[in-house]
């Protein structure tokens, strides 16, 4: 028998790992994962899907730890092999096995990795994903000190296998303009700078082109392959050009390098691949379930997906199925399991669709799903299933307006539209959707002009997030309107609601008498008609009006009134708006210590559900609070987080502006305690203290505290280090600088990353960068 022997390396400088030819960009966790886990786990798999990059990291994190496998490191490339009888051949190949025994090639395998220390990376296993986990699996019995990496688009699932999902590049957010120099450290954005100064130069990130490179990665999914194909596009395009082209994405990004696999040369092509290794079913729920925008549910998909050759039984085997595949990614929120799709892959699936000829029922029963589901959170407004719906249309929020879109672009049902927008009014009074929920209502009036109580019912509607924002003269015009219609209608509801809202209108325009009488007409009608909503919504409006007038035996009647209403049906949002009421009133009565309880208790409920109008009508009267108490630094910090909070919602006291006159007064107060200096700084910090964090603050709760008044959880070292970090040195610069081991620097970085909750290393450079601003701030 002639012995089995292994090759020479021929040129390979980590033995049987190709050279990287371009910069690994980011990914720091994700080495630093696998490589832990390969001292613990004999089988690692790389989950994603295609473009993710699973093939790099694998490289990656190979080259990291080729010191630590004697035997070597080796790939296995099978994305070509199409023959699964010749797999273990091709992995003998890899590992330039030289046998002349004519054995069976799994034979020759094991026979030589036995007494091998090794890492054998199976690269691209999707395809052939039972033969790739019976050759896994015979190989690390066989050989006691192997470790397989694999990639895939599923995992093998084998014995003792640990799957570690691969997600794409972190994206800079769309919500909150970062700094520039933070923004190019963002992974998607570096990958992007990178690889397009490779076919150009001269290409930078500037104040200019900084809002369509965000925007160029956002539309790519943080995909590298993606990123990578669209950024050699400059050659020719702008990057404006670029960006205008990326909705046809799948002819644009066509020119890979020809030394890579033609399916991983253009997007489509690869994508392409992926379908290809579904079931049918599997690849007509991906059709059908890229009419979602953003996330869905098992029961959405179940309701929109099933009938036509999916059995509704079957659809949470095909969701399980996609989930494998990695074309569907699973998401874990408070309400329960989600499941979303890249927008690349959602493309993809609906160009899908639209061939099949089934786009336009997909799309009706995608519409009808969330106009039933509107319908039924409206219902359900008023009870303890209130916050659960809040948060769930909130989760829905994409689907929500995709699906408004479709009512109300003709020549489809403009009236379910109109319903529709109105029945997800409270959605945009306690989201961040106000402004948008406006515009689709009023998108809906001007599409449905038929004096219709659904009309009515709008525009009242309407005039309640118009008084919110401050704009009367709109919203009296609709009030009259919709007056008009209920008194043609005879529509009881209608005039009740009217009522109200008018007194909003009056209780602004500073007739607090009238707005009284008009309340008490609402809350008449409302009593006729056993609608708690409009019972605890004129309560409410009436506890702060006696309040204003100083009537506070009628104002404290008001209040109680209306939560023992709330508390008769399990109700939360207006019983939260109740205590906000009362603690104005207890405060002017002076006891401060029982306002401050009533508004705390209201904050976290608005805190746990997410209104921010609420949240900042309770920290203004916090702020008012905190200045009578004689703590006029904690004060001017609330206001400060106020004006961020009320330039974020379009209005400062949104609807309730005659509390303005409280506002004023506080603020004089603390500013002639501080000193307009001091006042200034505080306010500043206050300002820029981000959301979380303030309302912690103003709950009193400790690590807030400690933040605001900039304290930091850090050690000295800590804080040494992460001043490093803000100037962007590397771990190893970091070490040489400090005279440690780069070991230490490594896990100091990473008690720094626990210890502030961040996740990446620009974090922390913003988090210093603040540090500094703020103590500049603050020096007299």
């Amino acid at each position: 028998m002639t012995a089995v022997t292994a090759g020479t390396y021929r040129g390979r400088p980590d033995g049987g790992l190709p050279a990287e030819v371009t910069s690994f960009v980011g990914r720091r966790h994700e080495v630093a994962e696998v490589k832990h886990l390969l001292s613990a786990c004999r089988a690692v798999t790389l989950v994603g899907v295609g473009g993710v990059g699973k093939t790099r990291l694998a490289l990656r994190v190979g080259h990291e730890v080729r010191r630590a496998f004697h035997d070597g490191v080796w790939l296995a490339e099978l994305a070509e092999l199409d023959c699964p009888g010749m797999l273990a051949q091709a992995v003998a190949e890899a590992l330039e096995i030289r046998d002349h025994t004519g054995d069976p090639p799994m034979r020759v395998l094991t026979r030589f990795l036995h007494d091998k220390q090794a890492l054998l990376i199976l690269d691209n296993c999707e395809h052939m994903i039972g033969e790739c986990a019976a050759l896994a699996e015979t190989l690390l019995r066989a050989a006691p000190d192997l470790r397989v990496l694999a990639t895939s688009r599923q995992a093998l699932g084998i014995n003792g296998e640990h799957a570690v999902p691969v997600a794409p590049l972190p994206l800079p957010s769309r919500e909150v303009r970062p700094p520039l120099e933070t923004l190019v450290r963002q992974d998607a954005v570096r990958l992007f700078v990178e690889r397009a100064r490779s076919v150009l130069p001269t290409f930078t990130v500037s104040e200019d082109n900084r809002d369509i490179v965000t925007r160029i990665v956002h539309r790519l999914d943080g995909l590298p392959l993606g990123i990578e194909l669209a950024a050699v596009r400059l050659r020719a395009l702008s990057a404006q050009q670029l960006l205008d082209r990326l909705d046809d994405r799948f002819r644009l990004l066509t020119a890979g390098s020809r030394a890579v696999l033609p399916r991983h040369q253009t997007l489509r092509a690869l994508i392409d691949w992926s379908y290809a290794l579904c079931l049918e079913e599997e690849r007509l729920l991906w059709q059908r379930a890229s009419v979602f925008a953003g996330t869905l549910d098992l029961e959405a998909a179940e309701a929109v997906c099933s009938g036509n050759g999916i059995d509704l039984e079957d659809v949470i085997d095909l969701v399980i199925g996609l989930v494998d595949k990695s074309v569907l990614i699973r998401e874990d929120h408070p309400g329960g399991v989600r499941y979303r799709m890249l927008e690349t892959l959602r493309q993809y699936g609906r160009q899908r669709l639209a061939d099949s000829g089934g786009e336009a029922d997909l799309l009706a029963r995608h519409r009808g799903y969330y106009r039933d589901l509107a319908a039924q959170a409206r219902q359900e407004l008023f009870g303890p299933e209130q916050v659960a719906w809040f948060a769930r249309l909130q989760r829905e929020h994409a689907n929500l307006r995709a699906a408004l879109d479709g009512w109300l672009s003709p020549p489809r049902d403009t009236c379910a539209g109109l319903s529709m927008a109105s029945d997800l009014l409270y959605h945009w009074i306690t989201s961040y959707y106000l402004g948008e929920g406006r515009d689709w209502l009023a998108r809906a009036l001007a599409a449905d002009t038929e004096p219709s109580t659904a009309r009515a019912q709008a525009l009242w509607a309407a005039s309640w997030l118009a008084v919110i924002q401050a704009d009367i003269p709109a919203a009296t015009t609709m009030l009259e309107e919709s007056r008009r219609i209920g008194e043609q209608l005879h529509d009881e509801p209608v005039l009740a609601y009217v009522a109200l809202f008018s007194g909003m209108v009056a209780m602004c325009e500073g007739r607090t008498e009238a707005a009284i009488e008009l309340y008490r007409d609402a809350l008449a009608r409302h009593r006729r008609l056993g609608d708690p909503v409009g019972i605890a919504l004129s309560l409410i409006r009436l506890t702060l009006a006696h309040s204003f007038l100083g009537d506070s035996s009628a104002a404290i009647a008001a209040g109680e009134e209306c939560l023992s209403v709330c508390d008769a049906y399990g109700e939360g949002w207006h019983k939260a708006y109740t205590m906000m009421a009362l603690g104005v009133e207890v405060r002017r009565q002076g006891d401060l210590a029982r306002a401050a309880e009533l508004e705390m208790q209201s904050l976290t409920f608005n805190r746990s559900l997410g209104d921010r109008l609420g949240a900042g009508l309770n920290i203004e009267v916090l702020a008012w609070i905190a200045a009578s108490q004689g703590q006029p630094q904690r004060a001017a910090r609330l206001l400060g987080i106020l004006e961020r909070m009320w330039s974020s919602i379009g209005a400062p006291l949104s609807g309730y502006g005659h509390l303005a006159r409280y506002h004023d007064e506080s603020r004089a107060v603390i500013r002639q305690a501080l000193g307009e200096t001091a006042f200034e700084a505080a306010v500043q910090r206050g300002a820029r203290i981000p959301l979380d964090e303030a309302l912690a603050y103003a709950l009193q709760e400790g690590k807030a505290e400690q933040a605001a008044k900039g304290e930091t959880p850090l050690t000295r070292r800590e804080t040494e280090i992460a001043e490093l970090v803000a100037q962007g040195m590397s771990n190893k610069e970091i070490a040489a600088s400090l005279v440690i081991a780069q070991r230490t620097a490594e896990g100091h970085i990473e008690h720094i990353l626990t210890k502030l909750g961040f996740n990446s290393r620009s974090q922390i450079a913003v988090w210093v960068g603040e540090r500094v601003r703020a103590d500049g701030h603050d020096r007299p």
